[in-house]
């Protein structure tokens, strides 16, 4: 992301510059790419919540710097924390205008992006592109919008959107009908979502969670929960993405965004998620819960007296696969040295 809004700002083809920060770092090179952006003519938008937990200091210092540059900085909706990742890019092509939007699970941070996992989706897909115009204007105070394609927003519609979905799937059960969850968050607390998936898995929907903190949600209770897993990955980097899959009759819908299952976000918070198009995408997201969910893995499993316990070794003793080493692995094999093809 910084190299993107680097190259944005120095391009002069690029019009305007809409961005959220939430939390970003000392000396970030984000600011001051949006600062460069504005100096040079172009229209810039941030979107800086100063009420971020431990940097509302820095929040601050950045947001009067952003002023003086010329950027556009608001501070977010009266009663709302703005905890979404978004940034949009809007670009003069031919006389057409082209939009790139970022929807991403963590902050715009570089220092925190070494330490934590998080996704992110970076598209020129035009649906998108109006959708978080959208979002932008109503987060700005231009209007209000009520209607997404692409995104689930809260406070809004977000948790309805997620209702709505497990619904589906055990409405799919119950019609003896595939159906499947799949959900990682952070924390999952919010009694509407947990009562949701009490009664998916009633009518046998297989449930997985894969939460890193705080779980209210039991798994294994007879005749209540005994279709849900809940596994927890602990390693090298925070676990901090959060995604959302439903089967959904084979058609699978995925979501990736910035919120957790619990009241602040929910309710308190502007959030975004994106729903996952690309088959490449969904593909990508399923091999992540395979891996996370498959008892060769290490990981820690809730159990349904509410306990944790550690799986990291196997029957003769050897360690278990450590899943963030082996994603690492994967990526580095990506990447291609430079000057080599």
């Amino acid at each position: 992301m910084q190299a993107f809004l680097e190259q944005a700002a120095a391009d002069p083809d690029v019009l305007a510059i809409k961005q959220t920060l939430y939390r970003t770092s000392g000396d970030s090179p984000i600011v001051e790419a949006l600062i460069a952006a504005a100096e040079s003519g172009k229209q810039v938008l941030a979107l800086v919540e100063i009420k971020a937990r431990f940097d509302e200091q820095a929040n601050i210092s950045w947001a009067r710097k952003l002023e003086k540059s010329g950027v556009h900085v608001v501070y977010g909706l009266v009663g709302l924390k703005t905890h979404c990742k978004l940034a949009l890019v809007v670009r003069n092509e031919n006389g057409v205008l082209r939009h790139y939007s970022h929807i991403g699970t963590g902050n715009y941070n570089p220092k925190t992006s070494r330490l934590y996992e998080d996704l992110g989706l970076l598209t020129a897909d035009p649906q998108v592109g109006k959708d978080l115009t959208r979002l932008f204007n109503e987060l700005s105070g231009y209007a209000i919008e009520k209607k997404f394609k692409r995104l689930l927003v809260a406070p809004l519609h977000l948790r309805r959107g997620l209702l709505k979905a497990i619904n589906l799937e055990t409405q799919a059960a119950l019609d003896g009908k595939p159906s499947g969850i799949r959900i990682k968050v952070n924390s999952m607390v919010d009694e509407a979502i947990i009562d949701a998936l009490y009664r998916a898995s009633q009518a046998r929907v297989p449930v997985e969670v894969w939460v890193r903190g705080i779980c209210s949600l039991t798994p294994g209770i007879p005749g209540v929960s005994e279709t849900i897993k809940v596994r927890s990955i602990l390693g090298r980097y925070l676990e901090h993405s959060r995604i959302f899959s439903f089967h959904n009759g084979g058609d699978t819908q995925v979501y990736i965004g910035s919120a957790d299952m619990m009241h602040r976000n929910l309710d308190r918070r502007v959030e975004a998620l994106v729903r996952l198009v690309d088959p490449d995408h969904l593909t990508e997201i399923d091999g992540l819960f395979n891996r996370a969910m498959d008892d060769r893995t290490a990981s820690w499993w809730l159990d349904n007296t509410g306990e944790w316990t550690r799986h990291h070794l196997d029957d003769s003793g050897k360690p278990l696969d450590d899943m963030q080493d082996r994603l690492m692995q994967q990526i580095s094999r990506r990447v291609r040295p430079t000057g080599r093809r």
